[in-house]
């Protein structure tokens, strides 16, 4: 195998117009038995946050701010970025390298915690990708799971911290953070290192803010009713909140790498409606989109790839 020579980002991709919306739900449900319903509720999600999902160009975004990052240090390799379900397809980024002559990448993969979904699942689309590209495709080697990386808890922290700097000084104590991530059967949870990589960066950012209190939620369920999916869900976790009888909730979507639907609706629209509806102010903390400490995450990952 050769020494890497560029970086590969590789995200979920997301649609960009309106009209890409439902073919891009084509894409995600392939293989699934999604009854049209559902892809249509999702499809008005997208519809309600503007039409499109600013994941793409966030994820830009981050490789723009890697390229930079590595050029402070003196490295001039390439940063492309490949999407699992939208352009650019990771076939397509592969096949765009290869052209160019690259040979072997350094992939990292933007999902916060490891399990079959958020990281599997990406390493064989990379594989599929490869396969479609043919003689010659980039080979690609993983960066390792980066949830406890100091840099991402920095990133988070302050991202949290932002949130609780809306909160009035006196009352920020007695404000608790949910802390979410998407849900996933608790079949497939109980087989990867999900829920513990979840609970330890959260109680890692949680003690950088020296805040006491916090818990955990979880969000953006999806698939049948009848089997049984991590929880709690984020309802059931404000509605513990409003018992409380606190004012205030912060919700930090440590999972999520960029604000996209899962944030801006889940979050911003039924979460918060909920919220109002208990007398909970809800403040959400963006995700680490292109904040400078997530950025210097991904240089050291990639410092340390193109080093193996």
């Amino acid at each position: 195998m050769s020494a890497p020579d560029s970086i590969l980002l590789i995200a979920f991709g997301g649609p960009e117009k309106p009209e890409d919306i439902r073919p891009f739900l084509q894409i995600v449900t392939t293989g699934r038995r999604t009854p049209p319903e559902r892809i249509e509720e999702v499809a008005h999600h997208y519809e309600a946050i503007g039409g499109r999902s600013p994941l793409n160009e966030l994820t830009f975004k981050q490789a723009k701010g890697l390229r930079r990052a590595l050029k402070r240090e003196g490295l001039s390799h390439p940063v492309f970025v490949g999407m699992r379900n939208w352009h650019p397809f990771l076939h397509e980024t592969l096949a765009a390298m290869k052209d160019v002559g690259h040979r072997h990448a350094v992939g990292i993969i933007l999902s916060s915690f490891q399990t079959e979904a958020s990281w599997e699942r990406y390493m064989a689309d990379v594989a599929a990708a490869r396969e479609k590209v043919g003689p010659g495709a980039p080979e690609v080697s993983y960066a390792p799971a980066w949830f406890d990386h100091p840099r991402f808890i920095e990133a988070v922290a302050d991202r949290v911290a932002e949130a609780l700097g809306r909160v009035a000084p006196a009352d920020r104590k007695a404000v608790p953070v949910v802390f979410t991530a998407h849900s996933v059967p608790a079949a497939m949870a109980a087989g990867s290192p999900y829920v513990a990589q979840f609970t330890a960066a959260s109680r890692a950012v949680a003690e950088k803010l020296s805040h006491p209190l916090w818990l955990l939620a979880y969000q953006s369920r999806s698939g049948s009713p009848r089997d049984p999916w991590l929880e709690p869900d984020i309802a059931d976790a404000l509605r513990r909140v409003a018992k409380d009888g606190v004012g205030g909730v912060v919700v930090a979507p440590i999972g999520f790498v960029c604000d996209h639907v899962e944030v801006l609706y889940d979050l911003d629209v039924e979460a918060r409606r909920l919220a109002e509806e208990l007398g909970l102010r809800l403040h959400r903390a963006a995700a680490v989109n292109d904040h400078p400490a997530f950025i210097e995450m991904l240089a050291d990952l990639a410092k340390a790839g193109l080093r193996a």
